[in-house]
């Protein structure tokens, strides 16, 4: 709040602000002492205090404060936080850490399952809760070459994320990537844990710029990015959500759709 005051103060006696030199001079000069009964008084100063702006609330029309709407462990500072936290989860900076990675990354996934039941669906005809056991499936591979092929890629992937959560920059070294003689494509060029942005995890440069081949990370372009990943993410894991009771009664989300 004071570093926000500060910043009003030094605006408001700016020269784009305040007209110019002259204006600004006019602007930031006390106010001239005055005489009160033979005694001269202190100038007066004025102070403008900068009001922060109200945080955003998932429950919008529910003005009463309290844990429930607008709990005290969450400042705003993540993207998309609005303070739903009714069973106080994040109440343990480190607990609070570990869910919203965790929120990240089955958020990535709902995406790319709600994409691809949409896609595989569409293409096949078949319905995804079937799709592996319908004879007619495209399978190059058996289920048992499958599952293996999955434990063994994603439990590599998933325990170098795992280790590299407690021990940051620990997996962008060349040992850890043996393949490639390149370890800077795994490091984290944003700083901040789950957006390790880059040439090789952001090779469109939507959250930085490549100057020189050397990628920049883009501060403000990144925070946008993550509040439109983290909304999306949501919608798609509540659309899984759906998906999941309609398979129950034995139904599609094309189907849902008449299509």
């Amino acid at each position: 709040m004071a570093a926000t005051s500060a910043a009003v103060l030094n605006g408001l006696g700016s020269p784009l602000l305040s007209g110019g030199k002259k204006s600004q001079a006019l602007f930031s000069a006390p106010i001239a002492a005055r005489s009160v009964g033979g005694a001269v008084a202190a100038p007066r100063r004025f102070v403008v205090v900068a009001a922060a702006a109200p945080k955003k609330s998932w429950l919008p029309g529910v003005k009463a404060g309290g844990n429930l709407v607008d709990p005290e462990w969450l400042d705003g500072s993540l993207p998309g936080d609005y303070g739903f936290d009714p069973l106080g989860l994040g109440k343990d900076p480190a607990f609070l850490k570990w869910y919203r990675e965790a929120e990240l990354i089955h958020g990535r996934w709902a995406m790319a399952a709600v994409v691809g039941i949409f896609v595989g669906q569409a293409w096949s005809g078949i319905p995804w809760f079937e799709a592996g056991a319908d004879p007619g499936a495209i399978a190059p591979f058996s289920f048992g070459t499958l599952l293996g092929t999955q434990l063994l890629l994603m439990g590599w992937v998933e325990s170098k994320r795992w280790v590299d959560y407690f021990n940051p920059e620990s997996q962008s070294v060349e040992w850890a990537t043996p393949w490639s003689r390149t370890a800077e494509n795994f490091a984290n060029a944003t700083g901040d844990q789950g957006y390790p942005g880059g040439k090789f995890f952001d090779p469109l440069s939507l959250a930085g710029t490549l100057s020189g081949g050397v990628y920049i990370p883009d501060k403000e372009k990144l925070d946008r990015l993550k509040l439109a990943e983290i909304k999306h993410a949501r919608i798609a894991m509540l659309a899984m959500l759906i998906f999941y009771f309609e398979a129950g009664q034995g139904k599609t989300p094309l189907g849902a759709l008449g299509l």
